[in-house]
């Protein structure tokens, strides 16, 4: 699709009551859903959820102060989708990290209102002579999210191509807490783990992970749930997934925060639990397959 004008977005996929279109300051278009459970917002720059928030309730990502969502620059809010590698390329280390869908501009297909009153957009990308440059493979990539009482956010990678090929991926979720060292994340209990801040070190979790230094951990072979629970928002945040082997917890803490960028003390309001596939969770993708990811996030008070 490319870029289209503003006014011919809202012409064609706006929804009454659902879905529409604006223009952000750093020249991002974004898709506002608005309905009867819930507000989002979602940037047709690598199909990127920034804000989900249920009617009544507080928002459930975080988004780093000053964020200006410039066209062409990673947006660090809610949840940038790594494809197809995660983090570093695995070869290349002048390749931009995390592949190249969370900056590319991705083709809005579809806005559908359904009958429960939640709201379904869905992005695609297929390659390119750019895309060729950095991964020399045939595909076809679709988001689909789906606003409503929950946010259901799924990831789908068909090869097009002749031969088949290998990723990693994620959907890099951004969740805002009260106090990142207050809150517990369960359902990774008995996991192996890569610790990233312990040189790639090998680890077992034992009982809940709680969040006292810098956070790295790829946490591999579980499609569990996770959920956050966040006494000071006296809520719990659940994260359910399909098609994901891995799961990563990050936080950068405070000095890797500052040079981050991050604002002193933002570290302190922000964890990433995401839904991944990544090191011995690479997924192969036969000619004309595909494969599905996706990650459901809901809500519930704290008991």
């Amino acid at each position: 699709m490319g870029t289209i004008e503003l006014a011919e977005l809202n012409d064609r996929f706006a929804i009454a009551d659902h879905v529409s279109f604006k223009t952000s300051p750093g020249g991002v278009q974004m898709a506002e859903i608005a309905n009867a459970h819930a507000t989002a917002a979602i940037a047709l720059q690598g199909a990127q959820v920034t804000a989900f928030q249920l009617r009544g309730q507080g928002p459930v990502f975080w988004t780093q102060a000053g964020c200006r969502f410039e066209a062409g620059s990673s947006i660090r809010s809610g949840i940038p989708v790594c494809w197809p590698w995660f983090g570093s390329h695995p070869s290349d280390g002048g390749k931009p990290a995390h592949g190249f869908v969370r900056t590319a501009l991705m083709t809005l297909k579809e806005t559908q209102a359904l009958a429960d009153s939640s709201t379904r957009i869905c992005f695609g990308m297929t390659d390119d002579e750019a895309t060729h440059a950095l991964w020399p493979h045939s595909f076809e990539l679709e988001l689909i999210a789906t606003v409503g009482p929950e946010l259901r956010v799924e990831l789908l990678t068909r090869n097009s191509g002749g031969e088949a090929f290998t990723i990693t991926e994620a959907l890099h979720t951004y969740f805002s807490v009260a106090d990142v060292t207050k809150v517990s994340i369960q359902g990774l209990d008995g996991c192996d783990f890569i610790d990233k801040v312990d040189g790639q070190s090998r680890k077992l979790q034992s009982g809940a992970v709680d969040i006292s230094a810098e956070t790295d951990r790829v946490y591999l072979d579980t499609a569990a749930d996770c959920t956050i629970e966040d006494p000071g928002l006296n809520r719990v945040i659940r994260i359910a997934k399909s098609g994901s082997n891995s799961t990563v917890v990050w936080n950068p803490w405070a000095a890797k925060a500052a040079d981050m960028g991050y604002a002193e003390g933002e570290y302190l309001g922000m964890l990433c639990v995401e839904t991944v596939n990544a090191d011995k969770n690479v997924v192969t993708v036969a000619p004309a397959g595909e494969h599905r990811m996706q990650t459901v996030i809901s809500v519930e008070p704290l008991a």
